[in-house]
């Protein structure tokens, strides 16, 4: 039986992917290095950490990590002021969980300011969610499955009764390793990159009944 959902918010909720590799070109461009935005996408939903270094030491650069992901969230704040918005379903996906007394949490790789920014912009606060956690939470990040983990434990729930909604591979394997049903959403992937995934669908606007009624 599904008590809870647990939402990934980047490519589930909202499709920030597009403004936070915006930002970090931007970023990297006043380090005087110029890189594309397929350079991020081996990083997609593992954390501004992975996503940012690994981008770093692909073309050879010594970053201060904490520096520059800083100057990335000032820039990514101010770019995503009015623009981004929710992916179609996800308002009243969430308002249906809770209306069915589901436990909802926000579980998220990216940083507390990125979360909190996302989910105000987009109008789901995190006020919404019985309990939240981002990447400065755990040790491990995705595919490890330390924040499903975490967040079933935030709602006094068994990852076993929890539902994952997940966009990304390494979220898919987070998901299944804490022992969660995963529900894919086809926002950032195909579908033969989700395989594996309890239930498989373009976004929350398409998400089978049965998923959280399991």
């Amino acid at each position: 039986m599904i008590k809870g959902v647990l939402f990934d918010m980047d490519g589930v909720l909202s499709d920030s992917e597009p403004f936070i590799c915006r930002a970090a070109i931007m970023m990297f461009s006043e380090l005087g290095v110029s890189v594309d935005p397929e350079d991020f996408r081996p990083f997609v939903g593992t954390g501004e950490n992975r996503y940012i270094g690994g981008v770093a030491e692909k073309y050879g650069l010594k970053i201060d990590i904490e520096k520059v992901k800083a100057r990335t969230y000032e820039i990514y704040t101010e770019i995503i002021r009015g623009s981004l918005k929710p992916l179609p379903g996800a308002i009243d996906f969430v308002r249906a969980c809770t209306a069915r007394g589901l436990k909802i949490a926000v579980a998220t790789s990216s940083d507390e300011v990125k979360m909190t920014a996302n989910l105000q912009e987009i109008g789901l606060p995190p006020s919404m969610f019985q309990a939240t956690v981002n990447g400065l939470e755990v040790e491990n990040k995705k595919p490890a499955p330390d924040i499903y983990i975490r967040a079933a434990g935030k709602l006094e729930l068994e990852p076993a009764e929890c539902l994952v909604i997940e966009d990304a591979e390494s979220g898919l394997r987070a998901a299944k390793s804490a022992g969660c049903r995963c529900l894919a959403l086809t926002t950032s992937f195909d579908a033969s990159q989700l395989e594996g995934a309890d239930w498989i669908c373009k976004n929350l606007s398409a998400a089978p009944e049965e998923s959280i009624i399991w």
